[in-house]
């Protein structure tokens, strides 16, 4: 005789501050991670290995990452639990582990046998959606869209907001980073992807809204560390296309500002696949805002230049003249330069521009962990040592530093 179905009790947790043990460092990993961490949780991932955006967020000193197998006895502190590795023994004994400690675990491969489920999730301002689907994540995942939409503009229309599947690319621009910033269609789109090859400094969190279906590619890329050949990527785009479904391309900020996607589109109208662009909020302009920062302002600045900082003055494939820059007036608003702001700095001045000249470090601009550090051009070296000012960063240089409003 078949057991009658007990529906779970839906509950928000409440784990700022408290631990959660992650075991597994793997794609399931990725989607879950980011809302642990919104909410303030002190995470600890258990796993031989990650992905490059979990490695990215280890290396960021968002959580604690123990490189090894699960042991017994990893749970010990914790408040909630998820067993995400590709073993199902693994992911059984992690299990019998919380059960023993009573511990609420999710179990990724077998939800039925863990003590907890994960819903199909949005946030709408000060909403979160939670949706179960009696096991069918496709239909929570539905559900949970249509009351997003219901919340957005007042209709409750499913079926159009998923759409039929059509066989193509849309390269989205995904924003600074917090999922709020996307655009409309952006998300819409990703709703109905088939498969999303997602960059590093895409808004990870949207991840976590897709149904266990979607494929996720993970096209991150870290510095000094594991890449994704940009003509692998195209390869994948162009790949799963044809096989008749449809892609998502999640780049962070706007796919064609420092972002390649130019040389995607072309990819795909080469191989002759259907593609659309949707624009995104780039992070040059968007994210000193957030911080208070005006790119111009009157009297003050009737200019504003966006650099990409990533090779140093100098370099033979620099294509960035320095002292033309370091001869302006106005804003100069700096991408992927942390690393060569040292010598950036001397050039800038080197090419007249004062030395007393304000510069804000942004990092993590949008995020729950944006950081502000405001100096000069004489001192900016030293301030990102002293400041250990890691990437993401943007860096605004310029007199509108001064006029910087609480946020």
């Amino acid at each position: 005789m078949t057991a009658p179905y007990l529906a779970p009790y839906l509950a928000g947790l409440r784990l700022a501050g408290r631990r959660v043990v992650v075991v597994g460092g793997g794609a399931v990993a990725q989607r879950r991670l980011p809302g642990l961490l919104d909410g303030g949780a002190d995470v600890l991932l258990v796993a031989p290995q990650v992905t490059p955006t979990v490695e990215g967020l280890v290396t960021a000193g968002r959580l604690a990452w123990e490189r090894r197998p699960y042991a017994t006895g990893d749970l010990d502190g914790a408040w909630y639990a998820l067993a995400l590795s590709d073993d199902p023994a693994v992911n059984a004994a992690v299990v019998a582990e919380a059960d023993g400690a009573r511990v609420f675990c999710v179990r990724a491969d077998d939800a039925a046998h863990g003590s907890a489920v994960t819903p199909a999730v949005a946030v709408e301002g000060p909403v979160t959606i939670g949706v179960l689907g009696g096991g069918d994540p496709r239909r929570a995942a539905a559900v949970r869209d249509g009351a997003r939409e219901a919340l957005q503009d007042g209709r409750l229309d499913t079926a159009a907001r998923r759409g039929a599947p059509v066989a193509g690319v849309a390269v989205v621009g995904g924003g600074p980073g917090h999922p709020d910033l996307i655009t409309v269609r952006g998300r819409r789109l990703l709703a109905r992807a088939d498969v999303v090859v997602a960059d590093r400094l895409a808004p990870q969190s949207l991840l976590a809204e897709l149904g266990p279906d979607v494929e996720i590619v993970d096209a991150a890329k870290l510095p000094r560390g594991r890449s994704m050949a940009q003509e692998a990527i195209n390869d994948v785009l162009v790949d799963r296309a044809r096989q008749g479904k449809f892609v998502v391309r999640l780049k962070g900020g706007d796919p064609f500002v420092f972002g390649r996607g130019s040389e995607e589109v072309a990819a795909c109208l080469d191989a002759g696949v259907p593609v659309t662009v949707v624009p995104g909020v780039t992070s040059a302009v968007s994210v000193p805002g957030l911080a208070g920062i005006p790119l111009t302002h009157r009297g003050v600045a009737h200019e504003a230049v966006v650099v990409s900082g990533h090779l140093a003055p100098g370099h033979p494939s620099s294509l960035v003249d320095w002292a033309a820059l370091g001869r302006l007036r106005g804003t100069l608003v700096l991408l992927m330069a942390v690393e060569q702001l040292p010598a950036i700095s001397e050039a800038l001045v080197d090419g007249g521009r004062d030395p007393d000249t304000p510069v804000a470090l942004i990092e993590n601009g949008s995020l729950p962990s944006e950081r502000v550090v405001v100096t000069d051009l004489r001192h900016v070296a030293a301030t990102v040592a002293r400041e250990d000012v890691r990437p993401p960063a943007i860096v605004v240089v310029g007199d509108v530093v001064r006029h910087r409003w609480a946020t």
